[in-house]
């Protein structure tokens, strides 16, 4: 069986790539569309109510695996997270495939709501990116059984990705009425 700085340093590799690679990808795939690759694929206009769905439920998720390890239910953390991580995933693959088939959406005020808009969608712009090498190193703590690094990490890990996730519902509802 592998110790825990084996667990820890067999990940760290994957944990850059994956920091670096997911960012660049989605980036890279808005000026990539079903279109231009010759396909002709009608908008994936359902999906946006599904994915900002998905992000409350992580955000519920979040919520109730921090509730589930501060009662010693470790077994219903651990669940809880991986699903929240698998829901992140879904999220965005879901967003990856909208953004691939359909024209983005233009924020359609002016004044002060389009700068708390802005403010909203740039933060969880960056937070996003932030978060994933965050919550990946918060994962790899735990799964190394290195408790008191994971605990630690995830007082920083935790409210970042609520934020993510909460935001993310708040831009689908801001921009909902946009879509075309």
């Amino acid at each position: 069986m592998e110790n825990n700085t084996t667990i820890e340093t067999k990940y760290n590799k994957l944990i850059k790539v994956l920091s670096i690679a997911i960012p660049l990808a989605v980036a890279a795939l808005f000026g990539v569309s079903f279109k231009r690759l010759g396909l002709d694929v009608k908008p994936f206009t359902f999906l946006p109510p599904i994915y900002a769905t998905i992000n409350g439920v992580t955000a519920i998720l979040l919520v109730i695996a921090v509730i589930a390890i501060k009662n010693g239910k470790r077994k219903l953390h651990e669940n809880l997270m991986k699903t929240a991580i698998g829901c992140s995933v879904a999220f965005l693959l879901m967003y990856v495939a909208y953004h691939m088939s359909a024209e983005t959406a233009s924020f359609g005020e002016t004044g002060f709501i389009y700068y708390v808009y802005m403010f909203i969608l740039i933060t969880h712009i960056i937070l996003s990116i932030a978060i994933i090498p965050l919550v990946l190193i918060t994962y790899v703590k735990a799964l190394a059984q290195r408790f008191d690094k994971h605990k630690r990490i995830a007082k920083i890990t935790f409210p970042i990705w609520l934020y993510v996730a909460i935001t993310g519902v708040i831009v689908y509802l801001m921009i909902s009425p946009y879509y075309v």
